[in-house]
């Protein structure tokens, strides 16, 4: 009898082997983002009870300023985070680093070669037509994560207004306009305080990388390579 469900699992298989870092890392964003809304509902309906107010329901906190605020600030960071470090590792470098291009006197960099003149059959679209969509499709990622960032920012901004003027109606005071909230100290004392942790994070990395290894990530110089050598695997 023919086994129907070889098949099936050898394709189930490479897709894990093939998208299992795409999959794992969405997995664990979906179920702590899970546990935020749950935890952030928990905290947020106590909070209302203490101030006489009737709890919301889970779609209710979804939409509600604690919650948007609470996501999209911390989206805005990472976002402007890779954004910012896509760029600079563009044109910037640090000897010895596995987070570094090569030095002039190390060697070629596979990145900086002309993709006209490394052109194959299936290179994406753009490589083949070059021109302007060459152009952009070579700054698509650090143009995306750009874009991600500027939503992110907006979102931030809408959700910290709609979190800002519940308080101030709680307090009796008069609500904040959208243009009054981005430009208050309070959004940026958000911002900045986040901002600032992930240039930390990253440059933290850029330096331990020059001494430290982690064998079988692409994040990390060979374990053998000396560290004076720049470069990744």
């Amino acid at each position: 009898m023919r086994d129907t469900h070889a098949p099936a699992s050898r394709g189930l298989r490479k897709v894990l082997q093939e998208n299992g870092l795409t999959l794992v890392l969405f997995g664990l964003f979906l179920l702590c983002w899970l546990g935020q809304s749950l935890s952030g509902l928990y905290a947020y309906n106590e909070e209302q009870r203490e101030h006489g107010q009737p709890p919301v329901s889970y779609g209710q906190f979804l939409r509600s300023g604690e919650f948007m605020e609470s996501t999209f600030e911390n989206w805005e960071s990472e976002f402007l985070q890779m954004a910012a470090y896509v760029a600079l590792v563009a044109v910037f470098k640090q000897k010895g680093s596995g987070e570094s291009k090569k030095l002039p006197n190390e060697g070629e960099n596979e990145v900086d070669k002309d993709p006209r003149e490394e052109l194959r059959p299936d290179s994406p679209g753009p490589v083949h037509r070059g021109g302007l969509a060459l152009k952009i499709y070579s700054n698509s990622l650090s143009l995306a994560l750009a874009g991600l960032f500027l939503f992110s920012f907006v979102m931030h901004a809408v959700g910290g207004l709609r979190l800002y003027n519940e308080e101030q109606l709680q307090h009796g005071q008069p609500a904040f306009t959208f243009w009054g909230y981005v430009t208050s100290a309070r959004f940026w004392f958000e911002s900045f305080q986040n901002w600032q942790s992930e240039f930390m994070s990253i440059g933290v990395l850029v330096l331990l990388s020059i001494f430290l290894r982690q064998k079988g990530s692409p994040e990390s110089k060979p374990v053998h390579a000396p560290h004076r050598e720049s470069g990744g695997a």
